[in-house]
């Protein structure tokens, strides 16, 4: 019997990654590249995905069975009919301030929906920019739709941003009128095959001709698969940008916060435009880690920092006009880099605050998933300041997403 594979491709912000397990669940393989051009361009996408699959080892590429894919959780793109990217995508961290008064008419009771950093406020400009005559795509779903040459489908996860109710399984009726209805995707649950990889693609890249796209997940729901999180536990996701997730026993509906469902759990979470992406403009990865060891998580700094991204935060406050604090910087740099450390774990517990203000309870354990989650100085840092004991998961956030193709029915 030959080898079979399961493959998950992540998409993050500064770039791809690739994992393949065998049927024992254990990794088979992995790589990473960085995007060609800017995040907010999806031919970066396709670049990226190419130099992956090409970088695949023949026995994984003929023996491939299926796919599933991650992406950034509210990056929206418009496409034409045929697939092809209208421009660049609205990136998951931009606030669209432009169609306040037609939000509020679409979305009576639908707080979560009601904010610059929703899909819904991308969609309505990317339909004030190109028409009505486009396809409404999330990153994952548009580069599934590319594996399959067929743009038709959603995953349900990367939709609740754009207005997709997991209880109702239903769009607002409030869109049902509307010009664009016809812009949006027919929504399939996360983990269920979708169809086969396009024949040309496949003879393109010697894959498997019939390896099965499952319909894939956000990034940091891929992440929390990869951790096996447990009811106590809370995920706390260290990437570009700082991401807290807990299971909860019914959803909620509130500003910031996404409420997803996952292997028959409630799941809630906010991302902050805040994490790691604020240290690459200052540090190297290797200058963070020979500055790190520079650090005594014991001190106190008390710089108090706000080291958003760029201007603008969507959790654990919802404020698109929230300025960044980044001085006054110290002459040594190592103390400038715990004082970033200090102020990031300050928004960490602020929105493990705002968790649990909204569920009643604070996680036991948080277990840590991405690039910071290697820093052990960080990690003490971060622990001094929630008070809560953090454990770092050494899986990937495109391990996760294999899993979902393994699992998938």
């Amino acid at each position: 019997m030959p080898d079979n594979f399961y493959g998950g491709l992540d998409f993050g912000t500064s770039g791809a990654s690739i994992s393949v397990i065998d049927l024992h669940k254990e990794l088979a393989y992995s790589n990473s590249v960085p995007y060609l051009y800017s995040f907010k361009n999806p031919n970066s996408w396709i670049d990226s995905c190419e130099k992956l699959l090409d970088s695949l080892p023949t026995k994984i590429k003929s023996n491939l069975n299926k796919l599933a894919i991650s992406g950034t959780s509210g990056t929206l793109t418009a496409s034409n009919l045929n697939g092809e990217p209208m421009g660049n995508a609205i990136p998951y961290d931009q606030a669209c301030n432009e169609n306040k008064i037609l939000i509020q008419s679409l979305t009576y009771g639908e707080d979560d929906l009601r904010t610059p950093y929703s899909s819904l406020a991308k969609a309505l400009k990317l339909i004030d920019k190109y028409g009505t005559n486009i396809l409404l795509r999330h990153q994952s779903d548009w580069i599934t739709g590319w594996f399959l040459k067929d743009w038709s489908y959603g995953e349900e996860g990367n939709n609740i941003k754009l207005g997709w109710d997991l209880e109702k399984k239903s769009w607002p009726k409030s869109y049902l009128n509307t010009s664009w209805q016809k812009c949006l995707p027919k929504i399939i649950k996360s983990g269920r095959i979708i169809g086969q990889v396009n024949s040309d693609l496949a003879k393109k890249f010697n894959l498997n001709k019939k390896l099965i796209l499952i319909s894939g997940t956000t990034d940091s729901n891929a992440s929390l698969i990869a951790c096996s999180l447990g009811e106590e536990d809370g995920l706390t996701v260290l990437g570009t940008t700082i991401v807290v997730k807990k299971i909860i026993d019914k959803p909620i509906k509130k500003q910031g916060i996404t409420t997803h469902r996952i292997n028959g759990n409630w799941i809630c979470g906010g991302a902050s435009n805040a994490g790691c992406g604020i240290l690459s403009k200052f540090f190297s990865d290797l200058e963070i880690k020979e500055l790190s060891r520079q650090i005594n998580p014991s001190k106190n700094i008390c710089l108090n920092l706000l080291p958003l991204n760029s201007k603008g935060e969507r959790f654990p406050i919802n404020n698109s006009d929230l300025e960044p604090i980044l001085g006054p910087r110290p002459v040594s740099d190592s103390v400038y880099l715990h004082a970033l450390f200090e102020g990031l774990a300050k928004i960490e517990l602020k929105g493990w605050e705002k968790l649990c203000e909204l569920t009643g309870s604070l996680p036991k354990k948080i277990i840590t998933i991405g690039g910071g989650s290697k820093n052990p100085q960080w990690r003490k840092i971060r622990e001094k300041i929630i008070n809560i004991p953090i454990v770092s998961c050494k899986k990937t956030t495109s391990f996760g997403t294999a899993l979902l193709a393994i699992n998938s029915k």
